[in-house]
C-alpha cells in the first residue's frame, strides 16, 4: 500500500506535469471507483470544463483544486485515494490500455492522466466548489497531524502515546495519531529508534519519545527523496520505481542480516500487521 512517502512522490510528479492543463475528457472503466458523486456521468461532468490548479497532500488522500476554463473561478477537487494497489500515471494516449485501468482523464489530445488499480479498493472523488475535501472525504476529516507539521511536537507525540498500553507499532500506525506513516516506515522508525515493537507506548521515555519522533520524521524525508518504496504495485507518475526499498534497514528483509549487527531480522505480526525488528538491536525491555 502506498504511504506518504510515496503518495508524496505520485503528488510532486502530477504538479509537475498537469498543472494548467485543461481536462478536456474523461471515461470510467470501473464505475465503483467513483466515490462521489453518485454516477461516473455525474463525476465526468463536473470535470468537464475544468483545469488543474495545484495538487495537494493530506495523509495518503491527494487532490488537486480545480478552476473553470472559461471563467478562471473555482471549479471544485478532483480526490483521489490509492488505497492497497493503486497508481496515477501520466502518460501519452496512444500507450496500451492496462487490463486495470478503471479511469482516464484526458488532458489535451496527447496526455492523459490513467488510474489503474488491480484490487479496486482506490477511490476518486469530484468535490464541488460549494464544498470542501473533507467533507466528502470524510477519511481525511480524522486525520492526526502531518509529519512535518508544527503540530506533530514532542509535547502532543508524548502525551498521545503515555495514555497507551498497547503495542508502541500499532500506536504509530493509527492514522487519527499521525497522518501517512505506515507499515513500511513505522519498522523503520522503531529499528532506528532501538525500541522494541511490542513495548508498550506508555512504557517509553521522554528520551525514547523524541528519538522515535525524530526518527519517523528522518525516514519519511529520506525515503521521499529517493522516490519512495516500490515493493509491490507502487510507481511514480511516469511509471518507475521507488528506489528506498534497497536502503531499507528492516523492512522486507525477513533473516537477512541486520545492517549494524549482523543478526538475522526477524518478522513477526502485530495488529495483524507483518512487522520487521532487529532482536539484537531491539531487545523488549520487560516493565
Amino acid at each position: 500500500m502506498p504511504e506518504l512517502p510515496e503518495v508524496e512522490t505520485v503528488r510532486r510528479g502530477l504538479d509537475r506535469y498537469t498543472l494548467d492543463r485543461a481536462i478536456t475528457g474523461t471515461e470510467v472503466l470501473l464505475p465503483r471507483s467513483i466515490a462521489h458523486p453518485d454516477t461516473p456521468d455525474e463525476f465526468s461532468f463536473g470535470l468537464q470544463h475544468t483545469k488543474i490548479q495545484t495538487w495537494h497532500r493530506r495523509g495518503k488522500y491527494l487532490f488537486a483544486q480545480l478552476v473553470s476554463t472559461d471563467t478562471q473561478q473555482a471549479a471544485g477537487w478532483l480526490g483521489v485515494h490509492l488505497r492497497m494497489t493503486g497508481q496515477l500515471l501520466w502518460v501519452e494516449s496512444h500507450t496500451d490500455l492496462h487490463k486495470h485501468t478503471r479511469v482516464r482523464l484526458f488532458l489535451g489530445k496527447d496526455w492523459e492522466i490513467r488510474f489503474v488499480d488491480q484490487r479496486t479498493f482506490g477511490q476518486m472523488w469530484w468535490i464541488p466548489p460549494s464544498r470542501q475535501p473533507e467533507q466528502v472525504m470524510t477519511g481525511m476529516g480524522k486525520l492526526g497531524p502531518e509529519p512535518f507539521d508544527p503540530a506533530f511536537s514532542l509535547e502532543y507525540f508524548t502525551a498521545k502515546l503515555q495514555k497507551s498500553q498497547r503495542n508502541i507499532k500499532t500506536v504509530i500506525l493509527d492514522q487519527t495519531l499521525v497522518a501517512g506513516l505506515g507499515n513500511i516506515y513505522a519498522d523503520e522508525a522503531l529499528f532506528m529508534s532501538k525500541i522494541h515493537p511490542s513495548t508498550p507506548a506508555g512504557n517509553l521515555t521522554i528520551s525514547q519519545i523524541k528519538l522515535l519522533r525524530e526518527s519517523a520524521i528522518n525516514v519519511l524525508q529520506t525515503s521521499i527523496e529517493q522516490g519512495g518504496t516500490t515493493f509491490s504495485n507502487y510507481l511514480n507518475v511516469q511509471g518507475t520505481n521507488g528506489n528506498y526499498g534497497g536502503m531499507a534497514w528492516v523492512y522486507n528483509r525477513t533473516k537477512e542480516p541486520c545492517r549494524v549487527c549482523q543478526t538475522p531480522i526477524v518478522k513477526i505480526r502485530l495488529g495483524g500487521r507483518g512487522t520487521h525488528y532487529c532482536p539484537e538491536c531491539q531487545i523488549l525491555v520487560e516493565s
